[in-house]
């Protein structure tokens, strides 16, 4: 399967032009045998799964391995560097498949894709592409990224964690970052340190941390209300030694970096959510078409039409927002506003569509016996990680004005 999609790379150049008309209708057939291929490993690997690694709070180890087989772990990582070589369109559609098995399954993906190898791949230099990406565009080895801190929610410019020359030219690092995902399982990660508070946010760099090293250590894992399957923690640095060569671009880049990345990241959370949504709608016409009440089956109940008519038309709308924003960043245009979008349109989705969900199913729908209930628990952090709903408002909003020259 890992050549098949590798194979799918070769044919990417012919869509080019047609990407756009064909998204709005459907997907170019490369990408829909690699949602075919996605979804087939979701209902085989991760949707009998996804009960267990909840409750166990479960890193799905062996399936993550098998995803990198497939070429998900490093799907825009170019061949050279070991990966599949695919576009962000095919990133999106392969993230919501995914996470439509296990939620969860697609938050390691998403952070280890769009925020570690991310900016490693536009920023890095070729020797740190060839020892932080190739080896880790295959699964066996994943990372994290490390920005956001303890009390500092969404002001990312506001990094308390420093980075100062040593005697040897490198640097050290002191401070703490928080919710960091795949925080216990990552073997390195990209960092963000003040490295002149003169400069404010001018003045933060990146820098890639390998994992183990010493003075880098790991705070308590985190039990959370979803995707329990992924670990979050702190990462507490305290004298973390790391060699000149390891600054990610220039000093004074990394808040530049960090927000470029995280419009980026934001297409895979929204996929993410999408998955999500759909294994909820999924659930709910299930159930509704088996269950009966009042002499009939509920689906024949106005009121349970009214919902999943509400519920179909937030997720297809929030999908072809997707879309669009990944079919953009493939053409190099801009695309912040329409990231912003399609991440606020398809967590809300997600929300929305998890909750009524719940309301189809009633009593069922409360209780751990249906997966309803974990839809729900995942979709809530969807509106708060890489920007929360609020920040992508203002996105949106900066965006329009700037539009219209206000």
């Amino acid at each position: 399967m890992a050549l098949q999609l590798r194979r799918l790379s070769l044919g990417l150049a012919k869509f080019q032009q047609a990407r756009n008309a064909s998204i709005l209708t459907s997907l170019p057939e490369t990408h829909e045998l690699l949602r075919k291929t996605c979804r087939d490993f979701a209902e085989a690997e991760l949707k009998p799964n996804a009960a267990r690694f909840d409750k166990e709070h479960l890193y799905p180890k062996e399936q993550i391995l098998k995803m990198g087989e497939l070429g998900l772990m490093g799907i825009v990582v170019p061949e050279d560097f070991g990966g599949a070589g695919l576009d962000y369109l095919a990133y999106a559609v392969a993230i919501e498949e995914i996470s439509r098995g296990c939620a969860s399954a697609g938050v390691i993906m998403s952070a280890h894709n769009s925020l570690y190898l991310g900016p490693l791949l536009k920023y890095g230099n070729d020797q740190q592409k060839r020892d932080w990406v190739q080896p880790f565009a295959g699964g066996d080895k994943i990372g994290c990224f490390s920005l956001s801190e303890p009390g500092n929610g969404s002001d990312a410019g506001a990094a308390s964690t420093t980075a100062v020359t040593s005697a040897d030219g490198g640097w050290t690092l002191n401070g703490t970052k928080a919710w960091i995902t795949n925080g216990y399982e990552s073997e390195a990660t990209v960092v963000f340190a003040t490295t002149d508070k003169s400069l404010k946010h001018k003045g933060i760099s990146a820098f890639v941390v390998p994992k183990p090293t010493p003075g880098l250590s790991l705070g308590k894992k985190e039990d959370k209300l979803g995707i329990r399957g992924s670990s979050t923690c702190n990462l507490i640095f305290e004298d973390c030694h790391i060699a000149k060569d390891n600054l990610l671009g220039k000093p004074g880049l990394g808040f530049k970096i960090a927000m470029s990345i995280l419009d980026g990241g934001r297409i895979g959370i929204a996929a993410q959510a999408l998955g999500i949504g759909q294994a909820a709608l999924d659930c709910a016409v299930d159930y509704a078409s088996k269950r009966k009440a009042f002499g009939q089956p509920i689906t024949k109940l106005q009121s349970i039409q009214n919902k999943i008519a509400d519920m179909a038309l937030q997720l297809e709308s929030a999908r072809l927002l997707t879309w669009r924003a990944a079919a953009l960043q493939d053409e190099g245009r801009a695309f912040i506003k329409e990231a912003a979008m399609a991440k606020l349109a398809a967590s809300e989705a997600a929300t929305f569509i998890s909750h009524q969900a719940i309301q189809i199913l009633g009593g069922m729908g409360y209780v751990s016996d249906m997966p309803a209930e974990r839809h729900y628990r995942d979709a809530r952090i969807t509106e708060i990680y890489e920007g929360t709903s609020e920040i992508q408002r203002l996105v949106i909003a900066g965006n329009v004005l700037k539009e219209y020259g206000v």
